[in-house]
């Protein structure tokens, strides 16, 4: 019996695996290829070719702008458009590009199931030229946090109501798509996976090699993630600053428009910028790192973290774990239990969160521990299992209407 066939739609997607770019459409996608025969419909970005095939997943991505100056979807294009305004010339041309070849790809593969990943762009145009396939949409907060122009808002309010079923990261988004009219029953919380191998139970926490006397070296502290306001990672160079000196490191993974500023900020401290890295140098930062913070804010355009998927990295990975107190991240890292929890944009709560780790090592080792344990819930695995039900459900559902 042949089996389903599923088309992804997304706009963020590396173009080869373990480049840096975060990969978590990739990752899922390739769970969702277990139950179905999967194509990935993404944009074009720089060294990717246009077609390949990843493992079992057919990937096409399709050009949408002159290749010289095509650089709106290398990253998340929000933040892309905000750091470069002249951005917006590309705009339409993506949405069209997309339109056109999600058509294309419509009457070629002939999928029996959409799976949507942002409600715009990629909503909109499934909306535009998908709309008699069922279609299962998942979005991961920037799309639904920002972009709330009246127009924009009753355009998403249409794409929700219409999806078969909408994931979220978190309740609070939940709620925010239930309020755009969703269903309640259509919406759930099913967050992406971590893919990362958890650190061996026998291995300390923070360290490759033999664990020095308290006070002999800074604690090191890491930060993973786009550099991007919603990050907040000032209030974290801020905390380094005002620590005693000698007494912390901060290394800085990822990439982003505000690098140039955050160096500057970061100039003279113990900071090092190492940027975007692949999944084994990734893993290897998280080894060397003793405490991982995430010090997210909402911006100023209202557009905040969903649940970041390097926050379920570094749990996975057993590290002790520093996040604000915004939705989703505290309906993970739960206080004094898998992390500490702190107000975002609040240094002097930051900083104390920082020390307290940084002076007893037993408490980052018992905090890193029950967060390996908690995120197991969220590897890749059981995150892939629970999307394949939801698509044959959505699957399902259209079947059961049709014979009624």
């Amino acid at each position: 019996m042949p089996r389903p066939r599923l088309l992804v739609l997304a706009s963020t997607f590396p173009a080869r695996a373990g480049d840096g770019v975060p990969a978590f459409v990739r990752d899922l996608a390739l769970q969702e290829s277990l139950d179905f025969d999967t194509r990935v419909l993404v944009p074009r970005v720089p060294g990717a070719a246009s077609d390949e095939q990843d493992g079992d997943l057919h990937i096409t991505r399709y050009p949408y702008f002159p290749k010289h100056w095509e650089d709106l979807a290398d990253g998340a294009i929000i933040e892309n458009l905000r750091a470069k305004p002249i951005r917006w010339l590309q705009v339409p041309g993506l949405f069209l590009a997309q339109l056109i070849a999600l058509r294309r790809v419509l009457r070629e593969f002939r999928p029996d199931v959409l799976h949507v990943h942002w409600i715009i762009p990629q909503g909109v145009v499934a909306l535009l030229g998908g709309r008699r396939v069922p279609q299962l949409v998942t979005t991961l907060g920037g799309d639904l946090y920002a972009l709330n122009a009246a127009p924009l808002r009753a355009l998403k309010a249409r794409i929700v109501r219409r999806a078969g079923a909408v994931t979220v990261m978190n309740a609070d988004m939940r709620d925010r798509v239930i309020a755009l009219g969703a269903a309640p029953a259509s919406v759930q919380v099913i967050p992406m996976g971590a893919d990362l191998p958890p650190v061996p139970a026998s291995e300390p926490a923070g360290v490759d090699e033999a664990v020095p006397a308290p006070g002999v070296v800074p604690a090191r502290l890491m930060f993973v993630g786009r550099l991007v306001e919603k990050k907040g990672l000032s209030y974290l160079i801020e905390a380094v600053r005002r620590a005693p000196a000698g007494s912390l490191e901060l290394e800085i993974v990822g990439d982003g428009p505000l690098r140039t500023a955050l160096e500057t900020e970061a100039s003279g401290l113990p900071v090092v910028f190492i940027g975007q890295q692949g999944r084994t140098e990734l893993f290897a930062a998280y080894r060397r790192a003793d405490v991982v913070v995430f010090p997210s804010v909402a911006s100023t355009s209202g557009d905040q973290d969903g649940l970041p998927v390097a926050l379920l990295e570094a749990m996975r990975a057993g590290r002790a774990i520093i996040a604000t107190d915004l939705p989703g991240l505290n309906e993970v890292v739960l206080d004094d239990a898998t992390g500490l929890v702190v107000p975002d944009r609040d240094t002097a709560a930051l900083l104390r969160a920082i020390q307290r780790l940084a002076d007893d090592p037993d408490l980052r080792e018992r905090l890193g521990a029950a967060a390996a344990t908690h995120a197991e819930q969220f590897s890749i695995e059981a995150i892939g299992s629970r999307y394949r039900t939801l698509l044959h459900d959505v699957l399902g559902a259209v079947g059961r209407r049709s014979s009624d």
